[in-house]
């Protein structure tokens, strides 16, 4: 049994979907026995940043698959971003009836965040009321027309009362000013390849978003979650942040762990996303900080679209968005603990524990411990993954 803390032998006794005794060796009668012998038993994985689609574009993907592949991942809980579906989650309507396709359609729990955008400002406590985990912004153009991007003043106002709502926001955190600039030079001189659109958004362009952002939660006292920080430098400018007071976390995602800017040539429009895959370099520095301790948790930004959208000549014109919901926890035995030596209590935290603390959700989630909700992945780490 893998915990936050440790890993140790026992058997784990539900009744009602929750976990009701702990012992080496449990007797007596049961409905049904599950042989986990020569298993690991992890939390159910928590994936905090997911892109579903629905309602509206169910033909992306919606949440009757996704929530499949992400239960096929061992995962139980996922929270999913306002922005793609259609209308996006801006107001109570739009969250009701993502939660209405939700309630028919899942196969696991989950959670909805609220979008933080110009326009909706005045809707925010009506979506803290219909308890959306937070609140996500864009700091850059996020390619959906009904979901723009939050300025400056909209950022700092929407912050404002975020933290008077005791709502957490989270950031996509890229300069528009720096990558619209460099975008349009690239086009305009017909540059359109994988390598131009990397070069469009480079590491500085990511690194000046986060610092501002960092700013404006320290001024607003607002917390503050960066999501897929794809460098270790944007590691470091949090870690530095929050040693000096600033209540903020990041994540990061399997892809920047994983591939590489080389890989997104190799590989094409199916490896697009933004920030883009960096250099092996920066990919280093991101498991130095992740194999310390220094990363929040890991979100997927599992982000599906029909294929027509990712066969574009222009690769700026592709849809950016890789879809890898379920091999979240497989990559990460593979890549952190065999390769890299990942204590697995290390794996239960990032995937499980510090989502559940850093998003507050019930204690009962994210631990394998009596009372708990029984919210466990069996696996077999002898497997070839």
């Amino acid at each position: 049994m893998v915990t936050p803390e440790e890993t140790r032998m026992e058997d784990i006794g539900i009744l009602s979907s929750r976990i009701v005794e702990l012992r080496p060796a449990l007797g007596g009668s049961a409905c049904e026995t599950i042989n986990a012998e020569g298993l690991h038993i992890f939390p159910g994985l928590i994936d905090s940043h997911v892109h579903f689609n629905e309602p509206g574009r169910t033909e992306w993907e919606g949440i009757e698959t996704g929530s499949r592949a992400l239960a096929a991942g061992g995962g139980t809980i996922f929270f999913d971003m306002p922005l793609n579906a259609h209308p996006p989650t801006l107001d109570a309507d739009s969250f009701d009836q993502k939660l209405a396709a939700a309630e028919a359609k899942s196969f696991t729990d989950f959670a909805f965040w609220g979008g933080l955008v110009p326009e909706n400002l005045g809707k925010l406590q009506e979506l803290a009321e219909r308890g959306v985990v937070g609140f996500k912004a864009f700091m850059s153009n996020s390619g959906i027309d009904d979901f723009p991007r939050a300025d400056d003043l909209t950022l700092r106002e929407g912050m404002k009362r975020a933290a008077a709502l005791g709502k957490i926001v989270a950031v996509h955190a890229e300069s528009e000013s720096i990558t619209s600039d460099l975008a349009q030079k690239f086009v305009s001189a017909g540059k359109t390849s994988v390598r131009d659109y990397v070069d469009s958004r480079p590491i500085h362009a990511e690194l000046d978003a986060i610092q501002r952002a960092l700013e404006l939660a320290g001024e607003t006292r607002c917390r503050l979650h960066v999501v897929h920080v794809s460098c270790g430098a944007g590691i470091a400018l949090i870690a530095s942040a929050r040693k000096m007071g600033v209540d903020v976390s990041c994540e990061t995602c399997p892809h920047y762990l994983v591939l590489t800017e080389e890989d997104m040539e190799r590989i094409g429009p199916l490896a697009k996303c933004a920030p883009p895959l960096r250099p092996k370099q920066a990919q280093d520095a991101l498991w130095q900080y992740l194999l310390t301790d220094q990363i929040s948790c890991l979100g997927s930004d599992h982000s599906p679209s029909p294929h027509s959208m990712k066969t574009d000549q222009n690769f700026f014109r592709v849809w950016g968005g890789v879809s890898g919901i379920q091999h979240t926890l497989p990559l990460l035995i593979t890549k952190g603990h065999v390769r890299r030596a990942m204590a697995l209590p290390l794996l239960a935290r990032l995937l499980s524990f510090n989502v559940v603390t850093r998003f507050r959700l019930p204690p009962d989630r994210g631990r394998i411990v009596v009372g708990a909700q029984a919210d466990i992945a069996l696996v077999d780490l002898s497997a070839n993954f």
